[in-house]
């Protein structure tokens, strides 16, 4: 399945706030993605990649069979790490293991790289999301290291880890 990355509209509102509202996606990423998740969360987050495009900040939806399925975006460091930039990503649950945020992935990292004076792109996946991981090493990334007790997540301590992905 071919997988697509198109600017945000607030047509795409509907779609995201269908398949982001997911416990099994929530789990994986940072507490500031609720669960459950409104209509008004999307309205939010879809308001906020449109008006801050390129702005410090690159994000995109993630399209297969013609709907959003997902979210991509990158997000610019500043002072000393004002060339990295963190990626972010997720996608509907129907989606996953078919290697199509993989290609998202590489999609955007390219984009980032020619659009940004960027020396590195990084992600932190939690160590146990061992999809998010596999992610990013088909997609080219190499594991720098992992952070003990890094990060607290539904009450638990839990490990994450560090990939990253040089300018070619």
């Amino acid at each position: 399945m071919e997988v697509q990355l198109k600017p945000w509209s607030l047509d795409d509102i509907p779609d995201i706030a269908r398949h982001a509202n997911n416990p099994n996606i929530a789990c994986n990423l940072r507490d500031a993605f609720p669960h459950p998740y409104t209509l008004a969360d999307a309205e939010h987050f879809v308001s906020g990649c449109i008006g801050n495009d390129g702005i410090g900040q690159l994000c995109r939806a993630v399209v297969a069979d013609g709907a959003v399925v997902g979210s991509i975006g990158l997000f610019l460091g500043s002072d000393v790490s004002r060339k990295s930039a963190e990626l972010g990503y997720w996608l509907a649950e129907e989606f996953w293991g078919r290697g199509m945020m993989s290609a998202a992935v590489r999609q955007l990292c390219a984009e980032g790289f020619t659009r940004f004076d960027l020396a590195r792109i990084y992600a932190e996946p939690f160590a146990y999301n061992i999809g998010s991981r596999r992610v990013l090493e088909h997609a080219g990334f190499s594991l720098e290291g992992i952070l003990k007790n890094s990060v607290f997540k539904k009450g638990r301590l839990l490990d994450s880890c560090v990939y990253a992905l040089l300018c070619p």
